[in-house]
């Protein structure tokens, strides 16, 4: 199980929004790739960038940024953030990300999305990003007329790699996981599963490792907590990593 610090950018810099919306805005950076190095000095095993810009516009404004990041550190990085078609999903590759995340085009255009699977197998992942249960896109602002459990059909039919589940009402408010509709995803598909949205500190990351006797949990991703000092993110990699362990152990005696 993963615990993936992110990156956020919006105009070059590294910021946290609430619940998604492009006017909730934090700045804790003016050096993304300085965050991201931070992030694996102390204990990443993966970090997950998200170009902010591109999500809300389709145009991915920051992927020389991403392109630093993914150059500057060792460790593997998921990218996501306006990847709308395989042109794009090249450019991150060729710039070094090892998966990459897509919304909007797996939800609006299921053929493309299986083409770019095919054409980038095992890296592509799906974010489903929901509000009240119902399917966001283009950066959350738009309604998907969908429910999470609706579109897992055509996402495995795809050979999507991987999940991340995203309750936008708690993304950025520090107000804990939605561990009901969490669990209820996982119950649903066999796709790998990361939940993202209301991550606050250790008790949050504690409460998701009671979910690891489900096998497609890989992790959560962890943002504001990390960046206002209530999450050390290679801390609770530790910690998470021990737990499982002692976990193996014990089903092993």
């Amino acid at each position: 199980m993963i615990v993936f610090p992110a990156v956020d950018i919006q105009q070059g810099k590294a910021v946290r929004l609430q619940k998604g919306q492009k006017g909730r805005v934090t700045v804790f950076s003016d050096n993304p790739v300085e965050m991201a190095r931070k992030w694996q000095d102390e204990g990443a095993k993966w970090l997950h960038v998200i170009d902010l810009d591109g999500a809300f516009d389709g145009k991915g404004g920051n992927a020389d940024v991403v392109g630093h990041i993914c150059s500057a550190i060792d460790i593997p990085v998921q990218v996501g953030g306006g990847i709308r078609d395989i042109d794009a999903a090249a450019r991150y590759v060729d710039a070094g990300a090892t998966r990459l995340i897509t919304g909007t085009v797996a939800l609006e255009n299921s053929a493309l999305f299986a083409k770019m699977c095919a054409r980038f197998p095992g890296r592509i992942g799906v974010s489903l990003d929901a509000a009240n249960g119902r399917l966001k896109t283009r950066g959350w602002v738009e309604d998907a007329n969908q429910n999470v459990i609706d579109v897992l059909p055509a996402l495995e039919d795809a050979s999507a790699a991987f999940i991340i589940y995203t309750d936008i009402d708690r993304d950025g408010m520090n107000t804990g996981l939605n561990l009901a509709a969490l669990t209820t995803l996982l119950e649903a598909t066999t796709l790998p599963v990361i939940a993202a949205g209301g991550v606050a500190g250790m008790d949050d990351v504690k409460k998701i490792a009671s979910l690891h006797t489900w096998g497609n949990l890989e992790g959560m991703v962890t943002g504001r907590a990390i960046y206002e000092g209530r999450l050390n993110p290679g801390l609770a990699q530790k910690w998470l990593d021990d737990f499982l362990k002692q976990g193996t152990a014990h089903g092993n005696s």
